[in-house]
């Protein structure tokens, strides 16, 4: 057990009398506020370098935070400094909008889960380019997740999605298409071939874009997406977003099965490497992946690797084991010789 799990977790669980999105708020905040000896410090302990280059940009580790966690990128110089090889922002949507209705984020904590239902909350494309402009060249490459805003018909996705792509693609060094977050109505309507095809070939540019799949789509589905994918010139796919299953949830959990939103954290695990397996068996090894979902530890991200994963993200796991696991993840995480070799 380490002092984060001992200490700082349970004090950060307790605030906001247990609220989750309180405490991640809370976080965010002390984070962007840190001074830069205190960086520094972080640095020197938390870094840790094995480079590896995917879909062309040079990562110095192989593992990221996951969109959802700095939605808004206001604590971009503090992910570095923990440990992180790159660091993914959003969902951030063209139009600003308050997503859903409180409460919205509740822990599993049996599990080690997550459940959300935020709906894509952010400040909008034009804040966070701004931002960005401000802030200059992170010292890790950046990932910026799109959404589509909760207003915008489904008939005009693919200009809402260019219109934040023209404002952020500047500052990415890849663009991540999300296609599968369960908490805006009808969103993953865009997982079909044609939707795709039309993103895809309105966002094709010289930065690599990615497309974020569902845990929850058939092997037919996923396997159409990527012949998609890979006529149009998509760069890689993240594996996998959040899940409407409920399988895994320990049965001192099972009181917020009902609550509506995406899980992840450890009940995603297994359904997320098979997800990463079958993209990488399909696709041919064409197409590098991202795998996300229930690492939560360095064994989980050398599976994930092997898997067929290229770099790896946490989310639910930084939550629960803290800023420790980046670093046994950097350190720790290898594809077996096998993969490594494919």
């Amino acid at each position: 057990m380490s002092l984060f799990t001992n200490v700082a977790r349970p004090a950060l669980f307790r605030l906001g009398g247990g609220d989750a999105e309180h405490a991640h708020e809370w976080t965010l905040n002390r984070l962007a506020k840190l001074p830069a000896p205190a960086l520094a410090a972080m640095r020197r302990w938390y870094g840790f370098s094995n480079p590896v280059e995917v879909f062309g940009v040079r990562f110095p580790n192989r593992v990221g935070l996951a969109a959802g966690v700095d939605k808004n990128g206001i604590a971009l110089p503090a992910w570095p400094a923990l440990g992180f090889g790159f660091v993914e922002v959003g969902t951030v949507t063209a139009k600003p909008q308050p997503g859903n209705d409180k409460p919205r984020l509740f822990r599993a904590k049996a599990s080690e889960g997550i459940i959300n239902r935020m709906g894509f909350n952010n400040a909008g494309a034009a804040a966070l380019a701004d931002r960005l402009a401000e802030l200059g060249p992170l010292d890790v490459p950046l990932g910026i997740s799109l959404g589509k805003s909760k207003v915008t018909p489904l008939e005009d996705a693919v200009e809402d999605y260019l219109t934040s792509y023209r404002l952020l693609h500047p500052y990415a060094d890849y663009i991540a298409v999300n296609v599968s977050s369960p908490n805006t109505p009808g969103l993953r309507n865009l997982q079909d071939r044609d939707s795709i095809a039309a993103l895809l070939k309105a966002l094709a540019g010289d930065v690599p874009v990615l497309v974020k799949i569902a845990p929850d789509l058939t092997e037919p589905a996923i396997a159409e997406l990527l012949g998609v994918c890979l006529d149009h010139g998509a760069a890689g796919i993240i594996a996998t977003n959040t899940t409407l299953s409920r399988d895994g949830l320990d049965p001192a959990d099972r009181h917020l099965a009902s609550e509506a939103g995406g899980l992840s954290g450890a009940p995603l695990t297994a359904r997320s490497r098979e997800v990463v397996r079958f993209v990488h068996r399909e696709s041919g090894g064409r197409l590098p992946i991202i795998g996300v979902g229930g690492i939560m530890s360095a064994d989980d991200a050398s599976r994930m690797l092997d898997a067929g994963a290229a770099l790896v993200q946490l989310y639910s796991g930084f939550i629960y084991k803290g800023p420790d696991l980046v670093l046994e993840v950097a350190r720790g995480a290898r594809p077996s010789r096998a993969a490594a070799a494919r």
